[in-house]
Parts: structure tokens; C-alpha cells; sequence
């Protein structure tokens, strides 16, 4: 049995990302993953939304402020690696309210009366009353980012095995504490100096880690005359049951869903019709628009709604999961991050506050 450097358990954007990020830093990476293709990444909509989610001060929100500020330059760099666009859009996010209960009470950064909303974005429901603008705010398709990474890792040379299925992490019990010594999977054992955890929704099935899935279902409309410039939505809509991201090809992304309902697959005719009907609500031209696909995505989910990063309880396997609604955004400090960590276990400041176990107990 051939020893890796350092496995990636994971098909999806972080262990992709993460990869990347060793490989940039001289390490040789292998990545396991049972289907590329159905990754949580693909399923989202590619928000890079720190402020309009609305985050308070904290380690989250600075982890987010960081990584968004990384991601036009981590984007070109990406496009540069492979020729691949990967649909970086700086268009800023707007948060429309509906109703004078949802006012600030008092003038804050960002919020727009209704008349600057409107010279910002022609169209929005007259049931919109006032909003908040986020300018900085941006959006990449997730749909080009993904074929993009993998292409990535693989002109740095990273080994990419799909179709490999994880079915336990062996464990040692050492002097010191524990250390993963293999990795059982339908393709055979699997060992390396070091293991990177990076499964998303999946991770609880393989450490003890309160990882759950929460489906979300969305869909996507286009225009009816998609090539029309300009189209009629210029920038992401985040509305408070609904968000609605155009891209710049003519497609509308509409999401999502928060259901806690296991893996259960499938889109449903009331998921479908709830996003459709908050998304022409918010914005009435969405109306006339060509439904074109539904699909669905489970966002790996954490009680405190934080990912876990950093050091686990096995001396040589580190974690990345858990990013919930935020993974696309994070992909970037995460990659940074994990893998100076793995590299030279210098923990960033910010580790500490995502470390798994604040979990302990539960």
C-alpha cells in the first residue's frame, strides 16, 4: 500500500480549495471523494454576503470580512491557473424591507430610503418600503467555480480519485492521545502522514461531530430575452424568506429552502411554489420569466451554526466543515487557513473560535 503525503476526504468546494492551497504551498494532495458532481457547492447560489446575512460582530463575521477580501484576487488567480471564468461579480447585495416594523430605528451604514433603493435597482415590488444597500457584497457562479478548482488541483498535479467511498477512519490510540492510521473505503485502505476531513454534510458519519444536513431546494429562471442589455435585475436581491441572484448570462438563481429533513431527496411542489411565489413578490418581472431547472443541496449545519475548523481530537487528521449557508463565501480563508495550519502548525488567531471542541457535552 502506497503511503500519501496528505489525504482529503471530501468531493466537494472545501476539500477542493483546501487541496489547492497545499499543493500552492508544496505539498502532495489526494483527494477522496464518492461524486464530485453532487457537492453541496454545486447546489448553491454563489452569495458572498457577510453584511447582507446580517452577521453581529465576531469571529464568524471577521472570518467572513476576510475571505470576501480575498476573493477577486483569488478568483483571477484561478481563472489565470486554468482559462476557466468562474463568475466573479462584484454587483453589491441588496436587503429590501417590507414593512416599517423592519426600519432601523435610527440612520445606520447602508440603509436606503425607498427613492435611493429605486435609482440603485429599477423594478422591486411597490410592497417595498426601505432596504439596506451592501455594495461590497458579491456573487460568483458556483457552477463555473467548481470545474474550475478541479481543474486547478489537477494541473498542479493533485490526485483526484472519484467514486471512493469513506467507511471508517481507523484510529491508534498513541502516548500522547489517538492518530488516524488508515482510512477504510470501498477502494481499498488508504494511509498518509496526515488527513484533512472536509465532507461536508457528510463528516458526522465518519467522526463524532454534530454536522447535520439542512436541505435546501432552489431553482433558476431566465429571462425571455436573455441576451437584452441591460438585463432587468443588476444586482443580488436578499430578502428576508428569499434571495434572488442574476447572473450575467441570463439566468436567475432563486433560493432557497430550510428544511431539517435528513438526506431526503427531491424537489416538492411546495418548496418550488413557496420560492417562486416570495421571488415575484420581491421583484414582479421574475413573472415572465422561462422556469429553467430545480434542484436541491444539503448545507452542512452545526448547532451553533459556525463551521468546525482546525485541529481535531486526532493528533495527525485536521477538520474543515460545518460552513452551513457559508461556504462558498469561506472558501478562501479556509483554503489559507487549513493549510498553513497543516503546514506548519501555526494556528491562525482566529482557529480558536471554531475549534470542535466547544462542542464537547452536547
Amino acid at each position: 500500500m502506497e503511503k500519501r503525503e496528505i489525504v482529503i476526504m471530501g468531493g466537494g468546494l472545501m476539500a477542493l480549495t483546501i487541496g489547492l492551497a497545499l499543493q500552492q504551498r508544496g505539498a502532495s494532495v489526494t483527494i477522496l471523494g464518492a461524486d464530485f458532481a453532487a457537492a453541496a457547492g454545486h447546489a448553491a447560489a454563489g452569495m458572498l454576503a457577510p453584511q447582507a446575512e446580517g452577521l453581529p460582530p465576531s469571529p464568524m463575521l471577521d472570518l467572513c470580512l476576510r475571505s470576501r477580501s480575498m476573493y477577486a484576487d483569488w478568483a483571477a488567480k484561478l481563472e489565470s491557473l486554468t482559462g476557466q471564468s468562474v463568475g466573479y461579480w462584484p454587483c453589491g447585495i441588496m436587503a429590501p424591507a417590507y414593512a416599517a416594523a423592519d426600519f432601523p430605528e435610527h440612520p445606520i451604514a447602508n440603509w436606503c430610503s425607498l427613492e435611493h433603493l429605486g435609482q440603485t435597482q429599477l423594478g422591486l415590488s411597490d410592497a417595498v418600503q426601505g432596504g439596506w444597500w451592501f455594495p461590497k457584497d458579491a456573487q460568483v457562479d458556483n457552477r463555473k467555480l467548481m470545474p474550475a478548482l478541479l481543474a486547478a488541483v489537477q494541473a498542479a498535479g493533485g490526485e483526484i480519485c472519484s467514486g471512493v467511498r469513506i467507511q471508517s477512519i481507523d484510529i491508534q490510540a498513541t502516548a500522547s492521545g489517538s492518530q488516524v492510521t488508515q482510512l477504510s473505503t470501498n477502494a481499498g485502505e488508504w494511509q498518509a502522514d496526515h488527513y484533512i476531513l472536509a465532507a461536508g454534510a457528510w463528516s458526522q458519519s465518519l467522526l463524532p461531530i454534530p454536522v447535520t444536513p439542512r436541505k435546501g431546494q432552489m431553482l433558476s429562471l431566465r429571462w425571455v430575452q436573455p441576451d437584452a442589455a441591460p438585463l432587468p435585475l443588476q444586482c443580488v436581491l436578499f430578502g428576508s424568506d428569499i434571495y434572488i441572484v442574476p447572473r450575467q448570462d441570463g439566468r436567475v438563481v432563486v433560493g432557497a429552502t430550510s428544511e431539517s429533513v435528513g438526506f431526503t431527496n427531491g424537489n416538492t411542489a411546495a418548496g418550488v411554489q413557496r420560492l417562486l411565489t416570495e421571488a415575484i413578490r420581491l421583484f414582479p418581472a421574475l413573472q415572465d420569466c422561462h422556469l429553467l431547472e430545480t434542484w436541491w443541496g444539503y448545507r452542512p449545519e452545526t448547532p451553533d451554526e459556525l463551521p468546525i475548523l482546525g485541529e481535531s481530537m486526532h493528533q495527525n487528521l485536521t477538520v474543515a466543515t460545518g460552513h452551513y449557508r457559508n461556504g462558498i463565501l469561506l472558501a478562501p480563508i479556509t483554503g489559507q487557513i487549513i493549510a498553513d495550519w497543516v503546514m506548519s502548525q501555526r494556528p491562525d488567531d482566529l482557529l480558536s473560535a471554531f475549534h470542535w471542541s466547544r462542542f464537547n457535552g452536547l
